[in-house]
């Protein structure tokens, strides 16, 4: 389960930063690029927080 967030969480780093690479170039368009970073953003905000967890160790 915790390499599926990892994953995921790639995905979402890599569809966040690669669309802007891409729309530079004259590659994509604007809209496209629009929604791939909207993708990157949910994939990031939902699998980041579970990455981030800390286990409770005072017990």
């Amino acid at each position: 389960m915790k390499i599926l967030i990892i994953i995921s969480s790639i995905i979402g780093l890599i569809l966040t930063i690669l669309p802007s690479i891409l729309l530079f170039n004259g590659t994509i368009t604007a809209d496209i690029q629009k929604n791939l970073m909207i993708a990157g953003m949910v994939f990031w905000f939902i699998s980041a927080p579970f990455l981030m967890k800390k286990k409770n160790t005072a017990e």
